[in-house]
Order: structure tokens, then sequence, then C-alpha cells
């Protein structure tokens, strides 16, 4: 018996000819096309040339309310509402040196809140938290969502993947607009975003959206949209969404790197840590913590109580990690010099990000192995004062090969002059709905 063809309820052309002509799509035609491109109907072609339509052209924020909603829909959705613990989750949008999620997840866990934490994995400059935590030996990303919900019950915090049940559609449109120049379009960037956490079901989120030459968003104006956009869409889907603007001309704190994140993280867990990365850490838990209701807890007394600390080391145990053990180390290291005496003016992230990752800490194409000891050391940060000759960063890597390619990123991005004024907050702004 053949089987009877299926109608479709719309041609991909005739949408991708409505954005191109600056048209607003219908809620129809959006539900279709989402769904037809998850389901193989709508060709690769055809959803780039709608994915550069909508970067030219843009999206209103029902269009991208209904994209967002779309994209939710096509997968499962995680519920939390099972715990005994108020939820809060929290994102970034990548940077350099940016070890945040790490002592931030066991630090709210210790004050009450759970932080049900769905990371991903590092592509091109900017680090991934599960990168990272995989230089600890025997940690393990995968879990399930009854081990999920089972940890976030007993410890209060999770960091792990994302299962592949979650926004398929997000999964598979990302992977095609990092191949085709549409990674920058902001209703594209907010949806994929919005679309995991709204579906992994959180009561209350806070974004952390960078701003500066290692950010994806280079300047305020671009950064403040994507995050009113953001937030707008959490709101929209009622869950409790406010986002910081924050600084990412420099990297955060002095390493980046897979392991070396991890040793600078458990510093600050220890209660020592570099002041940016300390200051960061506990702005975003006192935003976590609001949104969860919980605003009668100070969370530097709970970092420095040592609180926190017993948390990773259960959060790291649970997932089969040796808190105790020893980090991957670089069989080789190269140190750059500062070229004279003075203060450092300037340390570009973008720069140390690039060195990093042909050092071996980050991936060109998914799925390419990872060095877990690769990564740049920084001895100085803007503002401090410097001696000709006194080392001014540690390349790290097993493979000695690729220090002069890392080298090259490095060219004009630090520069020693004159005394600058101290360095600002890291935090720039904040955006509530």
């Amino acid at each position: 018996m053949t089987p009877t063809p299926i109608t479709e309820a719309f041609d991909a052309v005739e949408v991708i000819a409505a954005k191109r002509d600056k048209h607003e799509l219908t809620d129809a035609q959006i539900d279709w096309v989402v769904d037809a491109y998850t389901r193989d109907v709508v060709a690769n072609e055809q959803m780039s040339a709608l994915a550069m339509a909508i970067l030219l052209n843009g999206m209103n924020r029902r269009e991208i309310a209904r994209w967002t909603a779309a994209m939710i829909a096509s997968g499962e959705r995680m519920d939390f509402s099972s715990l005994s613990w108020p939820t809060a989750d929290k994102h970034s949008t990548g940077g350099v040196g940016d070890k945040i999620t790490l002592p931030l997840a066991p630090l709210v866990a210790a004050c009450g809140v759970a932080v049900p934490q769905l990371s991903g994995r590092g592509l091109g400059h900017t680090g991934g938290t599960l990168d990272k935590l995989e230089s600890i030996p025997g940690w393990n990303a995968a879990l399930s969502n009854e081990q999920m919900l089972h940890q976030l019950e007993d410890i209060g915090a999770v960091i792990c993947a994302a299962g592949s049940g979650l926004a398929p559609a997000d999964k598979k449109l990302y992977a095609l607009r990092d191949v085709t120049a549409t990674v920058e379009a902001i209703p594209l960037i907010a949806s994929s975003i919005m679309s995991k956490k709204i579906a992994e079901g959180t009561g209350s989120l806070v974004l952390d959206v960078k701003v500066g030459t290692g950010a994806f968003m280079k300047n305020l104006a671009d950064a403040r949209e994507l995050a009113e956009t953001m937030v707008a869409l959490g709101t929209d889907a009622g869950v409790k969404t406010v986002a910081l603007l924050t600084d990412m001309s420099t990297p955060l704190g002095l390493k980046a790197g897979n392991a070396l994140e991890v040793a600078e993280s458990v510093e600050v867990l220890a209660g020592g840590g570099p002041a940016d990365v300390v200051e960061l850490t506990l702005a975003l838990a006192r935003e976590m913590l609001a949104a969860a209701g919980k605003t009668d807890i100070d969370p530097a007394g709970v970092l420095a109580s040592g609180k926190a600390m017993d948390v990773w080391k259960r959060m790291i145990t649970a997932q089969g990690g040796d808190p105790d053990a020893a980090l991957p180390v670089s069989k080789e290291t190269h140190t750059v010099n500062a070229p004279a005496s003075g203060t450092l003016v300037r340390l570009d992230a973008m720069g140390v990000g690039v060195a990093a990752w042909r050092l071996g800490a980050g991936r060109s194409r998914p799925g390419e192995a990872v060095q877990a000891a690769a990564g740049v050391v920084l001895h100085a940060k803007p503002g401090d004062s410097v001696v000709e000759g006194q080392p001014l960063l540690t390349l790290h890597t097993d493979t000695p090969v690729r220090f002069a390619r890392s080298l090259a990123a490095l060219e004009g991005a630090f520069e020693v002059g004159d005394r600058l004024a101290g360095a600002g907050s890291v935090v720039l702004d904040r955006v509530i709905g």
C-alpha cells in the first residue's frame, strides 16, 4: 500500500522570501518552518537563507517569542517542581577565562537555592564549562534526567551536559549558524539560549551578557539589545529573568584554559582567587538568590565559611570525579616577557583567548579533542606595574609546535605605557524586565 504523502502547510521558499522582503513572519509560518527543519523537510541551504534574512532584516518581539516557543516545542521540557529547593540558573554568553559557573553553582547551592546548570563545550576562543570540568580525573558530564534530579535534591548543584531531547531544533540550527556567518543574529542568539533555558524548567534565570573584544557582543548597545531581548523572552515565558552586562575586554581572572581555570575556581572557593572573579561570582550569586526569593543571605559570608567548597567536593564526587586529585599539568611552557617598564595599559581578551585556543585549550570544530592542561597564565592585569623582562604571560601546551601560532595571536594584544586609572567594576549594567 502506497503511503499517503504529507501535505505541508507552507513552502520554505515563500517563508524565506517573506523575511527577505522585510515582512513579519506569521505564527503559523514560524511554527511550521522550525518543525519542518527539525523533520528534514526544510533543507540546510533553505534554513541558511532564512537565517541570513533574519540576520539582515531582524525580527520583532512577537516573532522572536514565537520562534523560541517553536524551538522549545521541538523537544522535551524538564520539570523541577518535585524538588524541595527553589531553583535558579545562570547563563553566560561566553568569554575568555570565564570559569564563573564553577564556583557559582556550589556557592548558590550552599545558600539554599538549587542550581541545575546544563552547560556546553567550547568552540573557537570561548571556553566550555564541560571541557574545564573534564580535566578533573573521573568526572562525568553525562547524566540522565533522573540522576540530575537526584543530585539536585541531595546536593543542590549539578553541572552536566544537556540531553539530546532538549530543544533539538536549536542543536541543528546552532551548527548551521556556525558555518554560515549568522551566529551574530540577535534574534537567533536570544532564541537559541532561551529555548534551552526555558525548556530546562528553572524557576529563575540570571544572564551574564559579555561586552568587549573577547565577547560576541563588542559594544554596549548590541549587548544591551541582546540582554533586553532575552529578558523579555524569559519574562514572557513566566521565568523570572534578569541580566548583567559584564566586561570582557580583558580576560577574567589570571588563567585561561581548562585545568588552569579549575585550579583558579578552587582558589575562589577556598577564600582566595583574583578580585574580578570573586566580584562577578558574588554579583551573580546575589542576583540568583534574589530571583529565587532568598534576599536575606549574604553569599560573601557563605563563601568565606567554606560551605561552598564542601558543596563543590560533593558535586564533583557525585559525578565520578576526584576533587582532591592533582590536575593535569602541561608538558611544555613558554614565557612572554614585558617589552618595557611601565604600566600594563591593555591586555586584549580576544588575543589571549585565541592564543589559548591555538595552544590546544579549544577546538576548531565540534567533537575535536582538547588538551586539559593547555592555556595561558597571566602574571599582570591592566593597571599593574611591570618591569622590562619580567614574565607577562606563560603559555602552556603538550605540543610545542603550537607556540608559534599562539604567539602570533598575541602580537599587538598587550601594551605597556604610562599609568592608567585602576580597573573599574566588571559589572557594567543591569537589565530587568
